[in-house]
C-alpha cells in the first residue's frame, strides 16, 4: 500500500526551536504533577521489562512472580500495566502469572535493530502471540526511514500489524536515531496510518532514548492523526524514565496535548525497570527496593 502520498494530508512539523520552547513550558507545568495520585497512575503504566542477555527461564521466572506478589504485598497501589520480555519468555511469565490480572508484553520482530528478513520478523510476532502475548513491540525499520523508503518501513508496520491480530501493537521509532522533528513526525505518522495501536520512543538499546522534545512531536502527531480518523492511538516512552519526576513529566505531556481522554492505561504506558522502584518509593515516601 502507498503510504508516503498521506504524509501530504498533515501539517508540517515544528522547527527543533517550536519544540524546544514548548518543552520548557511543560517542564514548568509538571511539578503541580509531583502528587501522589499522578506516581500512582504513572506505576500503574509501566511496561515492567527486562530485556538483557543475562535473561534466564530462572531470573525471569523471578522476576514476574515478584509482581505477582505486588498485588499483595502493596493492595492499596495499582499494579504495573504488564511485564515485557523477549519471546522466549512470554510462556515463562504466563506461568509465572497465572491467576493475576497481569498482561503480557513480548518485543518481537527482529527487535532492537529490526534488521533481519520480514519473513523473521512475521515469524516471531506470531510465535509470541501464540505463546500468550498480549501486546507486541516492534521496531520500526529506521534504515528505511532514513533514506526515505517511507512506503516501505510502512508497508512493514502493516504486516507485522496482520500478524498480531488480536493483540495489542506498539511500534518504536527509535526517536534518538530519526532525531529530527520532522523524521519523528513522519515516522509517526507512518506508523499509526499502518495499524500501529501505540507509537512508543525507544528501544532503550540505543545512546539516546526517549526525550521529553520526541514526545512532543509524536503526541501532537497522534493528536492530528485522531482529529483526521477517530482513532486513538496510545503513547509509551521508553528508555531513560528513571525518577518519578521524569514520568511525571511525560505525564504532563500527554495531558496538556491530547487531554485527560488519554490519561488511561490503554493509551499511555511507561517502559522501564529502573522507574519502578523510584517511583514506588516516591509513592511511600521512604526508599524502596522491590525489585
Amino acid at each position: 500500500m502507498e503510504y508516503a502520498i498521506r504524509l501530504k494530508d498533515y501539517a508540517p512539523a515544528p522547527t527543533a526551536e517550536q519544540v524546544e520552547q514548548e518543552v520548557n513550558a511543560y517542564r514548568q507545568m509538571a511539578s503541580k504533577n509531583y502528587n501522589t495520585d499522578v506516581y500512582k497512575f504513572c506505576y500503574s503504566s509501566i511496561d515492567l521489562t527486562t530485556l538483557s542477555c543475562n535473561d534466564s527461564v530462572e531470573s525471569v521466572t523471578a522476576f514476574a512472580r515478584r509482581c505477582a506478589e505486588f498485588y499483595v504485598d502493596y493492595p492499596h497501589i495499582p499494579n504495573v500495566a504488564s511485564i515485557c520480555v523477549y519471546p522466549p519468555f512470554v510462556e515463562t511469565v504466563g506461568l509465572a502469572v497465572d491467576g493475576t490480572p497481569m498482561r503480557i508484553t513480548s518485543v518481537a520482530g527482529g527487535f532492537p535493530s529490526s534488521q533481519t528478513f520480514l519473513e523473521v520478523k512475521m515469524l516471531e510476532v506470531a510465535m509470541a502471540i501464540e505463546n500468550g502475548a498480549d501486546e507486541i513491540d516492534i521496531v520500526i525499520n529506521v534504515g528505511k526511514i532514513l533514506s526515505g523508503a517511507y512506503d516501505e518501513a510502512a508497508n512493514e508496520v502493516e504486516v507485522l500489524r496482520s500478524e498480531s491480530e488480536g493483540a495489542v501493537l506498539k511500534t518504536i521509532l527509535e526517536t534518538g536515531a530519526l532525531k529530527t522533528p520532522d523524521l519523528i513526525r513522519k515516522a509517526s505518522l507512518l506508523s499509526m496510518e499502518a495499524g500501529s495501536d501505540f507509537i512508543k520512543t525507544s528501544t532503550g538499546k540505543i545512546d539516546v532514548a526517549a526525550t521529553p522534545e520526541a514526545a512532543v512531536v509524536m503526541c501532537h502527531a497522534i493528536k492530528d492523526y485522531y482529529e483526521k480518523t477517530g482513532r486513538k492511538v496510545g503513547f509509551k516512552a521508553a528508555g531513560g524514565v528513571r525518577t518519578a519526576e521524569d514520568a511525571a513529566l511525560y505525564y504532563t505531556i500527554v495531558e496538556q496535548i491530547l487531554g485527560e481522554e488519554w490519561i488511561t492505561t490503554d493509551l499511555f504506558r511507561i517502559g522501564a525497570s529502573s522507574a519502578a522502584n523510584n517511583i514506588l518509593s516516591s509513592i511511600e515516601g521512604k526508599q524502596i527496593k522491590y525489585y
